[in-house]
């Protein structure tokens, strides 16, 4: 178990009590910062015990405040895993993810040609204001009356987002040095990416939605991705129209914006389950259609994840699940919006709390604090391997011409048979019997 000492003024130097190799751990400490779905699952996981405080542990769930707060000042034995890696906001900030993409697709382009380099073209056009401010102006001018969307690179859930048409409506940042000398005192305006708005967006039933995925890194040297076959797609309350740009409730799909609109219906919500959502356009738009898309959106997770891959501090404790967000576009484009860090676990409805349920137990699953697994598996219940210093593809080859095909390892909306998988997968924890 992890041992909490206090050193020189500093948290966290842990010891543990030595176990035997391939012997699995009888009693796994816990700390949680969290009070959601993810503490019902700890709770009943068997042989796990939470502690609270500052007390040993083995495994930490914690936010992102108290890995700020703590990760630096702490030592940790070999077998402690935490759910973030130190510099996570590289990818789940909205500025540094744009970044880190533009130099990575700067980088593809000189090493592998501007064909390679096209395959990152999967985010909107984006600047960091105030800091280009300018650039923003020049592109802005190229195409007068289009529709641009602002964001706080650090806030989530919707708050401070807004669309707008008009320099005048984004006058407080502007960066070009005719703010008074007491202006320039005051603190300094919050950061922002004025982003091209998607003003044709893939509309089901008049509304936009846009889909929730969840990506589980658990080594980025090497970078080993796993990709869950659930998710879900969160519709706006109010037809889409572009005539009333201030409207929250027609052009954001965050819950969190959704469910204070007069009409929401918390029985009803506003989502559908990915497996719902493939049909549906398997359906409208064929079986092939749907494969190339689905395909291009796994294109998004690996990419995006090896943009960052030499920047994130890689480090052999921590892990963290991702929640992107991807919105689709009427030619059926996928386009990334943003990467979570953080994505809720609070459950809107009881479909929703058994989806982050299952997805939970599968993200302790592979964690496997409990030694239950190989390493070899390329499937852990609901969710499939699908980069492991490389791409991963599935066992069964598909014969075309005579020759085997590579088929990626990923089933996003695809059937989730994880129960059944999952008896045949694991051996039974310590102390149980297989059933």
């Amino acid at each position: 178990m992890s041992k909490n000492k206090q050193t020189a003024g500093h948290k966290g130097a842990y010891s543990s009590q030595k176990k035997k190799e391939g012997e699995g751990r009888s009693c796994i400490r816990y700390r949680c910062g969290l009070t959601n779905t993810i503490q019902d699952v700890l709770n009943q996981r068997p042989g796990w015990v939470e502690v609270k405080d500052d007390g040993d542990w083995d495994f930490n769930w914690c936010d992102v405040g108290w890995l700020r707060e703590n990760f630096d000042h702490s030592y940790m034995e070999e077998h402690v895993r935490i759910s973030h890696f130190r510099n996570h906001y590289e990818l789940t900030r909205k500025n540094l993810m744009v970044k880190n993409l533009k130099r990575y697709r700067k980088t593809l382009e000189r090493e592998a040609g501007r064909l390679e380099a096209s395959k990152c073209d999967f985010f909107p056009c984006t600047f960091v204001l105030p800091s280009e401010y300018h650039i923003f102006v020049e592109e802005f001018k190229r195409s007068p009356g289009s529709t641009w969307i602002m964001k706080p690179v650090a806030r989530s859930q919707g708050k401070g987002i807004f669309l707008f048409r008009k320099l005048k409506d984004i006058i407080d940042w502007r960066k070009d040095g005719t703010r008074s000398e007491e202006q320039k005192d005051e603190a300094q305006v919050e950061s922002y990416v004025a982003q091209r708005y998607i003003e044709n967006p893939y509309l089901i039933a008049g509304r936009k939605f846009d889909l929730r995925v969840y990506v589980l890194v658990t080594s980025y040297i090497p970078l080993k991705a796993w990709l869950y076959r659930d998710g879900f797609a969160r519709f706006s309350n109010t037809r889409f129209s572009l005539s009333s740009i201030d409207d929250q409730y027609v052009h954001l799909t965050n819950v969190a914006v959704q469910k204070t609109s007069p009409d929401y219906d918390p029985e009803k919500g506003c989502k559908w389950q990915m497996q719902q959502l493939r049909r549906y356009l398997t359906a409208k738009h064929g079986f092939e259609t749907v494969q190339t898309l689905y395909k291009e959106i796994d294109n998004i997770f690996i990419r995006s994840l090896l943009s960052v891959q030499k920047t994130i501090i890689n480090d052999k404790h921590c892990f963290e699940l991702y929640g992107y967000d991807i919105l689709l576009d009427q030619d059926l484009k996928p386009w990334l919006i943003e990467v979570n860090a953080s994505p809720s676990l609070t459950a809107s409805s009881q479909e929703d709390y058994d989806l982050k349920y299952r997805l939970l137990e599968d993200t302790l699953h592979i964690v496997d604090m409990e030694d239950r697994l190989t390493g070899k598996e390329k499937r852990v219940g609901g969710f499939d391997l699908m980069w492991n210093d490389g791409p991963v593809h599935t066992d069964v080859g598909l014969e075309t011409l005579g020759s085997s095909c590579l088929v990626a390892n990923t089933h996003l909306g695809c059937v989730n048979d994880r129960q059944k998988q999952l008896q045949q997968l694991l051996k039974p924890f310590p102390g149980q019997k297989r059933t």
